[in-house]
């Protein structure tokens, strides 16, 4: 059985990596002053955030239309005999909905959403490992084992430099973004049943970047085999320099670089910071 694979954008797979495995992937839409960009596709993060710079309003995001997959599926129909659909967490886009409801529209392939509960690298790590999983021709039920395992092992803790984007998005109330902002409070936030959480408030960067020092270290401690991602949005020497000091911490974790793009950066803003980790 041959077995295609989808992620959405928000995954951030560089695209050659994506070609390399076969990724396919389904933009999720960035409107900025009215007009709509594809990201990944139209924009890229390096322009979006060029962009950012110059608006007075913030921008906003929106999931596929369903005919872009159905577009894709029918399309991958012709090689392939199952599609497994890999995307961001259900209950803060309409993403995975989208491609079960494409799915039952498409006849002659069997599709597979499975909803990643993350977003972004941690996303990514998941379609990456499925790629792999469908190269060697495991099959769907073997490949959907193996991202139940991924998602059952992911963390993921990340910070925000503006708190303002997470207030207008519904994350934080008005006076919870004001005092915040007085107090330079970086929330720790991360995912718990599908949806971007507060996991603690402290005080500046540094401590909060310690903060997810230690959650990591945790998870070392164990002997666990990770892998981990520093993402961030429009900090690419913060982020080296975060890898350069986490390889010395923990020579065992394989570490790499993603970032947040358009879509996720309009909820997060400029600035944020993140580190996610899993089995490898």
């Amino acid at each position: 059985m041959k077995t295609a694979i989808v992620t959405d954008s928000t995954a951030y797979i560089p695209k050659e990596v994506r070609d390399d495995l076969h990724i396919h992937m389904i933009p999720l839409n960035v409107i900025i002053n009215g007009e709509s960009f594809q990201e990944e596709v139209d924009i890229t993060a390096e322009e979006y955030y060029a962009k950012m710079r110059t608006l007075d309003k913030l921008p906003t995001s929106s999931q596929p239309a369903i005919g872009k997959f159905v577009e894709l599926f029918e399309h991958l129909a012709k090689d392939y005999d199952a599609i497994i659909s890999i995307h961001l967490s259900k209950n803060i886009s309409g993403t995975y909905q989208g491609a079960m409801t494409a799915g039952d529209m498409v006849d002659g392939v069997d599709v597979y959403a499975f909803n990643s509960g993350w977003s972004c690298m941690a996303q990514g790590f998941h379609a990456i490992d499925a790629a792999k999983m469908a190269l060697d021709g495991k099959t769907p039920e073997e490949i959907l084992a193996r991202l139940e395992k991924l998602k059952a092992s992911t963390k993921a803790y990340f910070m925000v430099d503006d708190l303002s984007h997470l207030q207008r998005g519904g994350r934080l109330s008005s006076s919870q973004a004001m005092i915040g902002s007085l107090l330079k409070i970086k929330p720790l936030l991360t995912f718990k049943d599908d949806v971007i959480v507060p996991f603690e408030k402290i005080r500046t960067q540094k401590k909060a970047l310690n903060r997810i020092y230690e959650l990591l270290g945790e998870d070392v401690a164990k002997g666990l085999p990770l892998r981990a991602a520093i993402i961030h949005a429009n900090r690419e020497q913060q982020a080296q320099d975060i890898k350069t000091e986490l390889e010395a911490r923990y020579p065992n974790v394989d570490f790499s670089i993603s970032y947040f793009g358009p879509v996720i950066a309009t909820h997060l803003g400029e600035g944020a910071i993140g580190i996610a980790w899993m089995l490898k």
